[in-house]
């Protein structure tokens, strides 16, 4: 496996690789989710293709320092996680690689960030996006994979594409649950609230279900998930957000007549979940 650590080396590698070339970009600390990434880049790669993770922890998308120092940074096992699935190269630059100290560009989304995580997290979209592009210039890959459940950077990466006209295809990969329902993350909540986080993915499927009935009030949506959500939730549970939005532009919907997404974030103390459903 290739190990490339500056973009100048990408730039130098990467053209070499067999394709098609499948990029999945991570923040490290490798769980199911990122194998699932890894595998589908490999299903579409084929298998005379090449699959490259990137392991970058971007701190231009960390709203505060305290939650960027605390970002577990485990290298030598991410590697060893690559290796067993058979990666062609990973590509794990330090900071300074990436950005001049006085550095002053970003790429700046302005529509798709207005709701959803981007309403409390302003400029997050537009640091992933900065690091997306860069890697995306750096390593030119054919596809790129990327997780449902943060399905609002999934189409601001999209739109992205489309608005700069890069040259690569975007796919998004279905979200990895434990067996009762939790999406999987990195996060850690104490045995009491991860007995309870269950509720999250129990709220959107009851609040789908109005949709075989035809419902087309949003309110109807939102005051099912929200009950189920709420009732009986434990000391230290709060509500972000939840809304229910056009899937392809992010907006809020008057009515239910289009492809929708149902997406919440919660806090367990201080961690904060998030996850979502299609209707």
């Amino acid at each position: 496996m290739l190990h490339l650590r500056t973009i100048e080396e990408t730039r130098t590698a990467c053209p070499g690789l067999p394709g098609p070339l499948a990029l999945v970009p991570t923040m490290g600390a490798l769980h199911e989710g990122h194998r699932a990434l890894v595998h589908s880049a490999r299903e579409v790669a084929g298998p005379g293709g090449s699959v490259l993770v990137s392991i970058f922890v971007n701190p231009l998308q960390f709203d505060r320092p305290v939650d960027l120092a605390a970002y577990p940074r485990v290298l030598e096992a991410d590697l060893a996680i690559c290796v067993e699935l058979g990666v062609d190269g990973a590509f794990f630059p330090e900071p300074a690689e990436f950005f001049e100290s006085d550095h002053s560009l970003t790429v700046h989304e302005s529509l798709l960030s207005k709701h959803l995580c981007g309403a409390t997290r302003p400029g997050h979209f537009d640091g992933v996006c900065t690091v997306v592009l860069k890697l995306f210039e750096g390593i030119r890959p054919d596809h790129a994979f990327f997780g449902k459940k943060d399905y609002q950077q999934l189409a601001i990466i999209r739109r992205m594409v489309r608005d700069l006209a890069l040259p690569v295809e975007v796919h998004g990969v279905e979200t990895v649950r434990e067996a009762d329902g939790l999406a999987l993350s990195s996060r850690i909540l104490t045995p009491e609230h991860r007995a309870d986080a269950p509720r999250i993915r129990r709220a959107l499927l009851a609040a789908r279900d109005l949709s075989v009935t035809g419902e087309a009030r949003p309110d109807q949506y939102l005051n099912t998930a929200r009950h189920h959500l709420q009732d009986g939730a434990p000391p230290g549970f709060e509500i972000d957000y939840l809304e229910l939005v056009d899937r392809q532009t992010l907006q809020p919907l008057s009515t239910v007549n289009t492809p929708a997404l149902l997406a919440t974030a919660v806090f367990y103390g201080e961690v904060r979940l998030i996850d979502n459903i299609e209707i």
